[in-house]
């Protein structure tokens, strides 16, 4: 992947209760994820690139979760050890950008959710993005098509995301979704 200024690396989820295998909501491989997702950082830094990390961030009780009505297992509660970064991932500095998602009620699935990540992305004159982490079928996905939507030149790097697969065919769906709709994938 080339970056450049006008480029910005989204780094989605990789939090603990996804990214280790004793997290509650954990994808599989993500451990072996890391250093993809590590060496991609490295690269956006060196070139001058835009980083920025999206995280859940959930309250203790929201629709979101199955024990409240949801789908999910309670997973990245704010201020827990499963909300965190997993360790081995390069952690942002003060060069980087945070985003907060699925704070609320809010499934927060795309890290444009009620967040201002395209006000910044635009005050930063990105035009293009690259999304990668975890997982694929759920949150680089629905990151991905909002970045779209909004106009930005919109890349996947597929050794770089994994998908949870809720169902056996959910990330062979999310890319072809995906792939329809404009966001390319290298």
């Amino acid at each position: 992947m080339k970056y450049d200024k006008e480029t910005a690396l989204i780094v989605v989820d990789m939090q603990n209760d996804f990214a280790d295998p004793h997290g509650s909501l954990a994808v599989n491989g993500a451990l072996d994820l890391i250093p993809l997702v590590n060496y991609q950082i490295g690269e956006a830094s060196k070139a001058g690139s835009r980083i920025v990390y999206t995280r859940d961030w959930h309250p203790p009780v929201t629709p979101h979760f199955a024990k409240d009505g949801g789908l999910w297992p309670t997973h990245c509660v704010a201020d827990t050890w499963g909300a965190e970064y997993h360790p081995d991932l390069f952690q942002p500095d003060e060069n980087d950008h945070e985003v907060y998602k699925g704070e609320g009620q809010l499934d927060g699935f795309s890290g444009f959710e009620a967040t201002d990540l395209g006000g910044y992305l635009n005050r930063q004159n990105v035009k293009k993005v690259v999304v990668i982490g975890l997982a694929m079928d759920y949150c680089v996905k629905a990151t991905a098509l909002s970045a779209l939507d909004l106009g930005f030149d919109t890349t996947i790097i597929d050794r770089c995301v994994l998908s949870v697969n809720l169902e056996p065919e959910d990330g062979n769906k999310a890319v072809f979704e995906m792939r329809q709709k404009g966001v390319k994938f290298v």
